[in-house]
């Protein structure tokens, strides 16, 4: 007779943020990878936000400025500052953003550089209101190719206790 061998059960890791009994004030997350900005990518947000600045679309114009180029728009610098943070910090466990308390651009954007995101834990406490959540301060830093801060976000979170993945075990992100 053989002897039978079980085999090992299945390791299945699921991507997520963090939920709000992981996350420590003073951590500070650098987000991989960072994301180069096309010309094309600050054409279409700026055309399909509807934002007509000649900044951002109308070279000529721009070669004449202070900057002498068109200058990445800033709302798609924070959207995208914003979005390297996501599936390490938030996917899966944010209930919602619940506003921006400070939002900067020290220095501009352009065509071809490169944005990259870390994330500092400011500020977290439990939901009076909503038992099983808890309100998150994460502050998010921008920085080029070159290490020069481009922008900067205060951002507060509503996001999950670990228990509410207890609850929903079939939800899979």
């Amino acid at each position: 007779m053989k002897d039978e061998q079980t085999e090992p059960a299945e390791t299945v890791v699921a991507q997520r943020g963090l939920w709000f009994d992981e996350m420590q004030v003073g951590t500070v997350y650098r987000h991989a990878p960072g994301r180069t900005i096309t010309e094309a990518d600050n054409t279409w947000f700026t055309a399909v936000t509807m934002n007509t600045q000649a900044l951002h679309l109308d070279a000529a114009f721009a070669a004449t400025e202070p900057f002498g180029q068109r200058l990445v728009n800033s709302m798609f610098t924070l959207a995208t500052l914003v979005g390297l943070s996501v599936s390490q910090l938030t996917q899966g466990t944010i209930v919602g953003n619940l506003g921006f308390s400070e939002v900067a651009f020290p220095k501009p954007l352009f065509h071809g550089d490169t944005l990259y995101a870390e994330t500092r834990i400011l500020d977290k406490r439990p939901s009076r209101s909503r038992p099983g959540q808890g309100i998150v301060t994460f502050e998010h830093i921008g920085r080029n190719q070159h290490g020069v801060v481009v922008a900067k976000a205060v951002r507060q979170t509503m996001v999950f206790h670990s228990e509410h993945d207890k609850k929903n075990p079939e939800v899979q992100v």
